[in-house]
This record gives structure tokens, sequence and C-alpha cells, in this order.
């Protein structure tokens, strides 16, 4: 649920507000539709269990889908301060996609591990992205609590990992808090257009 933005020295031009406010809809609409689907396929899976094929795709998929994410930010933002921080996000992102790909073929708890780490991580990074972009853009408020909240979630589906009663509807309401943050963001910047309007 990160989000690396490079910001910029000046003022953000309407446009980049408006690209940022539909990539966070776009990334609600996601997170919504892989919370649903990773619930309604891992209801009895616990931490012991191999995840299966589809919970698997779902799980390998999500990091990747915030690779691209990413990425898109930085296109709508151009080069910055946090330019160096959306790279390390995104590689990060593929680093977390490809130990998935490895944990899933094992159990649930070693899938919790790595996407607990990739959480904390990129919280980290999307903390200090937003506290570097709120001067440029403003209205980062929203992404500065979900960074923080992400190292917390992620430091607790790490440490989750070892219960043999752990399961994957921890990591959807992961998904699912950051799609409440973007929606919160989204009317963040919406506020501020149209106070630029006025």
């Amino acid at each position: 649920m990160t989000t690396t933005t490079t910001a910029a020295t000046t003022p953000a031009p309407t446009t980049t507000l408006s690209g940022l406010r539909s990539l966070y809809l776009i990334r609600i609409a996601f997170s919504l539709i892989w919370v649903a689907l990773l619930l309604a396929n891992s209801g009895s899976l616990v931490s012991k269990d191999s995840p299966s094929a589809i919970v698997a795709v779902l799980l390998v998929v999500y990091p990747l889908w915030d690779v691209v994410a990413t990425l898109l930010e930085r296109r709508l933002a151009g080069t910055g301060s946090t330019h160096l921080v959306s790279a390390l996000n995104m590689a990060l992102g593929l680093a977390a996609a490809l130990g998935m790909t490895v944990a899933v073929f094992s159990t649930v708890g070693r899938a919790l591990l790595v996407f607990g780490i990739w959480a904390l991580l990129s919280g980290a990074l999307q903390l200090v992205t937003a506290l570097r972009r709120r001067r440029a853009l403003g209205a980062q408020w929203p992404m500065i609590i979900s960074g923080g909240q992400s190292v917390l979630a992620g430091a607790s589906l790490a440490a989750m990992s070892t219960s043999a009663k752990s399961g994957l509807s921890t990591v959807a309401g992961y998904s699912a808090f950051g799609a409440v943050w973007f929606l919160v963001s989204v009317l963040a910047i919406r506020r501020r257009s149209s106070g630029r309007s006025a």
C-alpha cells in the first residue's frame, strides 16, 4: 500500500494532483478486489498450510502491483528529491515478489514473514516520501499515517508468522486499511485542488 511519488520544489500543478487522485482511485479498486479474492480463497488456511494456487498468485501479484503503481506515480511527478526513494521502493517490491514466489511453495507462515518484512520496509519508505513531499504537494498527512501503520503492521505480520493459528486475514486487513488511507488521500487532494481553484 505504499506510495512513492517524487516531490518537486515548486507547487504541484493541478494535472499532477488530478493524476495522483486518479491513480489512488485505481489503487483503491485493486485493493478491494484483491482483499475479496484473498478472503474468499484463504479462509481455512493457517500458518502451517501450503497456499492454494490462487492464493499463491494473489500473494505474488500484490507487491508486483505496488511496483507498477509506484512507477506510474513517479512518472506523474517527474524527477526530484524522492526519485531515489521511489527506485528503492520498486526494487524492494520486486525483491518481495521474488521472496513471495519462493515462500508460497512452502507455507502460509513463510508467506506472512515475507509480506511482513516487505510491509515494514515499504512503510518506512512511504513515511520518508510523504514527509519530503508535503511542502510541494501538501495533503500528505494520510500517507504519513499510512506509512507508520504499515511499519507497525509489517512488524506484527512478521511476528505472527510463527504462530500455528495465524492466517491470511491479517494481510487482507492490511490491504483494506491501505485502501481506506488512499480514499482519505483522494479526499484531501480534492480539497486542496478546490482551495487552489477558489
